[in-house]
């Protein structure tokens, strides 16, 4: 019945989004060289400033270009641009296997250089080799920030972006440093307003 439907979704929901904050906190834990800001460098006695940095990043950008952003709602990529999308971001979505379609109801398109409007964020949902023609990409659209997920690292991407003035994040998530510095959080995780009780169909 629908009521058994939605608690086994909203459980299945709720233990994967704890699960993955759990894993990204024990992640940042351990590692030190996480986040690269233009003109910090990776001291670990540089946090503070770091956290003043992602701070500043968050609130300065408002529109997001999310490269590989998929349109399912259990994946990654989604559930983070969908938080953001709910606290006011802009998202664009960047999916040549979406290009023309919607996701999260805007526009999809094949590339970055596909874009028709100012973007401040490029968040990268790809993998390590593939960030550096997205950083080339993002310096020419004149964004203000290359944003690499958890899992993504790419240093020669980093650095080409720093170089050309642009913050430059790496191995974290948009989503969890949102929620970690601006409030969005709670023991149950991020309400992605996802699950319904209505039954589809």
């Amino acid at each position: 019945d629908w009521q058994a439907d939605w608690q086994a979704d909203w459980q299945a929901d709720w233990q994967a989004d704890w699960q993955a904050d759990w894993r990204a906190s024990q992640h940042q834990a351990v590692a030190a060289e996480v986040v690269v800001t233009v003109g910090f460098d990776r001291d670990p006695a540089t946090m503070p400033v770091d956290i003043i940095a992602l701070r500043r990043i968050l609130q300065s950008c408002r529109t997001i270009a999310v490269v590989g952003l998929s349109a399912e709602w259990h994946r990654p990529s989604f559930f983070a641009a969908k938080y953001m999308q709910s606290h006011g971001y802009r998202i664009l979505p960047v999916n040549p296997r979406y290009a023309g379609s919607s996701v999260l109801g805007m526009a999809c398109v094949a590339r970055l250089e596909d874009l028709d409007e100012p973007v401040d964020m490029v968040d990268v949902f790809r993998r390590s080799e593939d960030v550096g023609a997205i950083a080339d990409s993002a310096i020419a659209l004149g964004a203000k920030c290359l944003w690499q997920q958890i899992g993504v690292v790419n240093r020669e991407a980093d650095a080409r972006a720093r170089a050309a003035g642009l913050d430059s994040v790496m191995d974290r998530c948009v989503k969890i440093e949102h929620a970690r510095l601006f409030g969005g959080l709670h023991w149950a995780g991020v309400n992605t307003g996802v699950i319904s009780a209505r039954r589809m169909g």
